[in-house]
């Protein structure tokens, strides 16, 4: 199985708005997402990509791990940007992901290698790589805002 890892900010005039517009531009925007814990599977391979590939039919079920920060208009006047970040750490068998958010880039980052190594203690896994994929759009005054970062499992399922 193959894991795509994208980013991607929207703007909108609603938290939702923004939201979808930060999944569309992901790539991952006409699924119904499935949001699971943080767990790769042995014989996955996961990959960063600008956008998520075609992986099915708008409505598709898609499994994902997600990173999501979000910032009101009201929010501007006390920050300047928010960040999500996602990270992985992989091996021969099974992985892990990570995933925080925040307003300082560089502890959200930090916040996110801190949780794979405690993650990686809790288990006799072997890891050889590790890898973060951050999303940062800047706040404003006029819209909501969202980053979001998706490690998208496989392919779209039917629902039905």
């Amino acid at each position: 199985m193959e894991i795509h890892v994208a980013a991607g900010v929207g703007r909108g005039p609603t938290e939702l708005a923004a939201y979808d517009a930060a999944l569309a531009d992901a790539g991952v925007g006409d699924f119904n997402l499935v949001v699971v814990s943080s767990v790769v599977p042995a014989d996955a391979t996961v990959r960063s990509v600008e956008t998520v590939p075609d992986l099915g039919s708008p409505g598709d079920r898609l499994t994902v791990v997600q990173a999501h920060a979000s910032a009101t208009p009201a929010d501007a006047h006390d920050t300047d940007a928010v960040t999500a970040c996602l990270g992985w750490a992989t091996g021969p068998g099974p992985g892990l992901f990570y995933e925080a958010e925040g307003t300082d880039a560089d502890a959200v980052r930090e916040t996110v290698r801190e949780g794979l190594a405690a993650g990686r203690d809790l288990r006799e896994w072997t890891f050889d790589d590790e890898e973060t994929r951050v999303a940062t759009v800047e706040t404003d005054e006029g819209a909501f805002v969202a980053a979001v970062v998706v490690a998208a499992y496989g392919e779209g399922e039917p629902i039905a």
